[in-house]
Protein backbone atom coordinates (compact mmCIF):
# COMPACT_ATOMS: atom_id res chain seq x y z
CA UNK A 1 0.00 0.00 0.00
CA UNK A 2 1.63 3.04 -1.22
CA UNK A 3 1.69 6.53 1.27
CA UNK A 4 -0.71 8.05 -0.69
CA UNK A 5 -3.49 5.12 -0.38
CA UNK A 6 -2.98 5.46 3.54
CA UNK A 7 -4.90 8.63 3.60
CA UNK A 8 -7.33 8.06 1.04
CA UNK A 9 -10.28 7.09 3.02
CA UNK A 10 -10.28 10.43 5.06
CA UNK A 11 -12.47 12.85 3.43
CA UNK A 12 -10.93 16.50 2.33
CA UNK A 13 -14.10 18.78 3.30
CA UNK A 14 -16.98 18.77 5.28
CA UNK A 15 -19.10 18.45 2.66
CA UNK A 16 -22.65 17.61 4.66
CA UNK A 17 -21.61 20.32 7.56
CA UNK A 18 -20.81 17.66 10.58
CA UNK A 19 -17.95 19.68 11.62
CA UNK A 20 -14.27 18.88 11.24
CA UNK A 21 -12.12 18.33 14.31
CA UNK A 22 -13.17 20.77 17.89
CA UNK A 23 -16.20 21.92 15.58
CA UNK A 24 -17.53 18.10 15.17
CA UNK A 25 -21.58 18.48 16.03
CA UNK A 26 -22.26 14.63 16.69
CA UNK A 27 -26.06 15.12 16.56
CA UNK A 28 -26.06 16.24 13.16
CA UNK A 29 -25.05 13.54 12.09
CA UNK A 30 -27.38 11.30 13.93
CA UNK A 31 -30.28 14.02 12.84
CA UNK A 32 -28.80 13.58 9.42
CA UNK A 33 -29.33 9.95 9.55
CA UNK A 34 -32.47 9.79 11.25
CA UNK A 35 -31.00 7.58 13.86
CA UNK A 36 -32.84 7.28 17.13
CA UNK A 37 -31.34 7.09 20.96
CA UNK A 38 -31.48 3.23 20.61
CA UNK A 39 -29.66 3.18 17.39
CA UNK A 40 -26.79 5.66 18.43
CA UNK A 41 -26.59 3.46 21.99
CA UNK A 42 -25.97 0.42 19.42
CA UNK A 43 -23.42 1.93 17.41
CA UNK A 44 -20.91 3.11 19.63
CA UNK A 45 -21.56 0.68 22.42
CA UNK A 46 -22.87 3.12 24.94
CA UNK A 47 -25.88 2.27 27.79
CA UNK A 48 -28.87 4.48 25.87
CA UNK A 49 -28.98 6.34 29.10
CA UNK A 50 -25.51 7.70 28.15
CA UNK A 51 -26.75 9.05 24.37
CA UNK A 52 -26.08 12.91 25.38
CA UNK A 53 -24.79 15.18 22.79
CA UNK A 54 -23.20 18.10 25.64
CA UNK A 55 -19.84 18.74 27.13
CA UNK A 56 -20.05 14.97 28.48
CA UNK A 57 -20.44 13.02 25.50
CA UNK A 58 -19.48 9.72 25.88
CA UNK A 59 -15.64 9.50 24.20
CA UNK A 60 -16.69 5.89 22.73
CA UNK A 61 -19.67 7.87 21.63
CA UNK A 62 -18.31 10.91 20.17
CA UNK A 63 -15.48 8.91 17.58
CA UNK A 64 -18.12 6.90 16.28
CA UNK A 65 -20.07 9.62 15.30
CA UNK A 66 -17.13 11.00 13.81
CA UNK A 67 -16.36 8.06 11.97
CA UNK A 68 -19.45 7.37 11.01
CA UNK A 69 -19.18 11.51 9.86
CA UNK A 70 -16.20 11.04 8.02
CA UNK A 71 -17.83 8.05 5.96
CA UNK A 72 -21.00 9.84 5.15
CA UNK A 73 -19.00 12.82 3.99
CA UNK A 74 -16.48 10.42 1.46
CA UNK A 75 -19.83 9.33 0.00
CA UNK A 76 -20.59 12.96 -0.51
CA UNK A 77 -17.42 13.51 -2.30
CA UNK A 78 -18.25 10.44 -4.48
CA UNK A 79 -21.01 12.30 -5.52
CA UNK A 80 -19.32 15.69 -6.16
CA UNK A 81 -20.61 17.11 -3.19
CA UNK A 82 -24.64 16.30 -4.19
CA UNK A 83 -26.14 16.87 -0.46
CA UNK A 84 -29.51 15.30 -2.13
CA UNK A 85 -27.30 12.19 -4.28
CA UNK A 86 -25.59 10.65 -1.01
CA UNK A 87 -28.88 11.14 0.78
CA UNK A 88 -30.92 8.85 -1.61
CA UNK A 89 -28.08 6.65 -1.31
CA UNK A 90 -27.59 6.33 2.34
CA UNK A 91 -31.76 5.85 2.07
CA UNK A 92 -32.09 3.90 -0.79
CA UNK A 93 -31.70 -0.25 -0.51
CA UNK A 94 -28.83 -1.68 -1.58
CA UNK A 95 -28.63 -5.12 -3.48
CA UNK A 96 -24.65 -5.18 -2.78
CA UNK A 97 -25.15 -4.72 0.63
CA UNK A 98 -27.80 -7.37 1.36
CA UNK A 99 -30.95 -5.18 -0.20
CA UNK A 100 -30.34 -3.10 3.09
CA UNK A 101 -30.11 0.34 2.91
CA UNK A 102 -26.82 2.13 4.01
CA UNK A 103 -28.31 4.16 6.83
CA UNK A 104 -29.66 0.86 8.31
CA UNK A 105 -26.22 -1.05 7.97
CA UNK A 106 -25.46 1.73 10.36
CA UNK A 107 -28.90 1.44 12.18
CA UNK A 108 -28.21 -1.92 12.76
CA UNK A 109 -24.82 -1.97 13.99
CA UNK A 110 -23.18 -3.22 11.07
CA UNK A 111 -21.40 0.28 10.42
CA UNK A 112 -17.93 -1.48 9.67
CA UNK A 113 -19.11 -3.87 7.11
CA UNK A 114 -20.57 -0.68 5.48
CA UNK A 115 -17.32 1.33 5.93
CA UNK A 116 -15.32 -1.49 4.17
CA UNK A 117 -17.84 -1.96 1.73
CA UNK A 118 -18.03 2.39 0.87
CA UNK A 119 -13.61 1.74 0.84
CA UNK A 120 -13.86 -1.27 -1.04
CA UNK A 121 -16.12 0.43 -3.89
CA UNK A 122 -13.99 3.79 -3.88
CA UNK A 123 -10.41 2.23 -4.13
CA UNK A 124 -11.90 0.52 -7.29
CA UNK A 125 -13.52 3.25 -8.63
CA UNK A 126 -9.87 4.76 -8.60
CA UNK A 127 -8.05 1.84 -9.94
CA UNK A 128 -8.97 2.36 -13.25
CA UNK A 129 -7.91 6.34 -13.12
CA UNK A 130 -4.60 5.33 -12.13
CA UNK A 131 -3.95 2.40 -14.49
CA UNK A 132 -5.10 5.37 -17.24
CA UNK A 133 -2.40 7.54 -16.02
Amino acid sequence: MSAAALFSNIPQQDLLGFGLGPQFQPRRVTEWLDLRKTDVSRVADVSPNSVRYDEEIPVAMRDRLEEIAMTCNLVAEAFDGDVVKTAMWFKARNPLLGDVSPRDMVRLGRFDRLRKFIINAMNERAAPRVAAE
